[in-house]
């Protein structure tokens, strides 16, 4: 494959540093996707808009029940579309990308947090790698592909999305593989996720939910008289950590080997008591734990639940009032593609050619790849910067990677339409 270089350094530094100046936290990002469908119209994409409806989302597993409880007004999702040829007669591929990231508190960070700060080749800013270097990435990509593929005489169609509400459980991609805003179908999908420039094919999920434990209160100085609930729930924690161990060992995917933890479980709140001179009569405590490729969140609600039974059997307290385990918020499914899918290979010969590591890997965070996955789409991650910069104080990703993505996202666009 030609050596192709997709734009220059000047015109991905500017637009990257233009994104990430927008504070586009959770429900605050219709001003940036109104200004990237901007930069969409002025390099010649069609662009689609969509916003998603809480009562559809609210049929999904992934969302709450009830659609109050899930945010999408003003919180539009936008996609640029490019056509090469007789587009209905190739193959149409989605590289997609979140706008929305997590909050910044300026205290943690050495520089404003929504100010482009740039030391040579990289760039610090929230969103820098998740995922707005790797968006900027797609839509170069998408603009010097689409120019070769039309030299080359190549039916089929490119689409750019920016989508709104990721962090939330794929607000925006949800609603678009529930119900498409396009008029054509949708053959494979890349996520742009940071990456490190790898390939990877499998997405943990995650089971989210609130364990509640009930004891007895009694005055401090008799405390004896009372049942603290904190004992009863050391006993529980003792059970995560042996649960979490015991499913390192019994739930395997090579994908995953590199991890010390694989399936991780976290507890990541505990409240407890109400006063120093008491002894604590309710605790809850959130509860995370990780869902590997090929199960369902259901599938490890069970074992989870039934882990807790046999605490809850094992005291006597706790056979009269067992620990209680509630779902909350957004659920991830894990998702995974297999190798040997058309994308797949287009985005491994691409990479190859670039002499990039191409081995398939799998990652223990979720991504919106998992909704179209679900909808029958393959879909492959594959972008710029490092999921440990993601959601951390002086979060960096570097001009060099931004380009070397949007090279080799380029070469596997062209890949994979050349294909019949």
């Amino acid at each position: 494959m030609d050596d192709f270089e997709v734009t220059d350094e000047g015109a991905v530094r500017s637009t990257l540093s233009s994104f990430v100046e927008y504070a586009s936290t959770p429900g605050e990002e219709a001003g940036v996707v109104a200004w990237f469908e901007e930069r969409l119209d002025e390099w010649g994409f069609e662009t689609v808009t969509w916003e998603a409806d809480a009562t559809v989302l609210a049929g999904h597993p992934s969302f709450p029940d009830d659609p109050g409880e899930i945010d999408v007004d003003g919180r539009p999702s936008v996609a640029g579309v490019l056509e090469v040829g007789d587009a209905d007669a190739g193959r149409t591929l989605v590289v997609n990308g979140h706008v929305d990231v997590v909050p910044a508190g300026e205290g943690s960070w050495s520089s404003p947090p929504f100010e482009a700060t740039w030391d040579g080749d990289e760039v610090t800013a929230r969103g820098a790698a998740d995922m707005k270097g790797g968006l900027v990435a797609a839509a170069f990509a998408a603009r010097g592909a689409v120019e070769r593929a039309r030299g080359r005489g190549f039916d089929g169609r490119v689409v750019v999305e920016a989508v709104a509400g990721e962090e939330e459980g794929g607000i925006g991609a949800g609603m678009a593989a529930l119900a498409s805003p396009y008029e054509f179908d949708r053959d494979a999908c890349i996520v742009a996720e940071p990456t490190e420039l790898a390939c990877v094919t499998a997405v943990e999920g995650s089971l989210m939910g609130e364990i509640t434990l009930e004891g007895r209160s009694a005055h401090a100085a008799t405390r004896w008289r009372g049942e603290s609930v904190l004992d009863h729930f050391e006993r529980v924690r003792e059970a995560l950590r042996a649960f979490e161990r015991e499913r390192d060992e019994a739930v395997t995917d090579a994908r995953y080997d590199r991890f010390p933890i694989q399936w991780p479980v976290n507890v990541g709140t505990v409240r407890a008591g109400e006063w120093a001179s008491s002894v604590p009569a309710a605790l809850s405590a959130g509860v995370r734990v990780g869902v590997a490729p090929g199960e369902s969140v259901a599938d490890v609600e069970r074992a989870l639940r039934e882990r807790l039974r046999l605490v809850a059997e094992a005291d006597a307290w706790t056979r009269e009032r067992p620990p209680v385990f509630e779902r909350e918020g957004i659920q991830f499914e894990a998702a995974a593609v297999d190798a040997d899918e058309p994308i797949v290979d287009a985005l491994r010969g691409a990479m190859r050619s670039r002499g990039l590591d191409e081995e398939p890997r799998g990652v223990t965070y979720g991504a919106d790849s998992r909704h179209y996955v679900e909808a029958g789409i393959p879909t492959v991650l594959f972008g710029p910067g490092s999921i440990d910069q993601a959601h951390f104080p002086d979060e960096t990703i570097s001009l060099s990677e931004v380009r070397a993505a949007a090279d080799v996202l380029a070469d596997a666009i062209v890949e994979f339409l050349a294909e019949e």
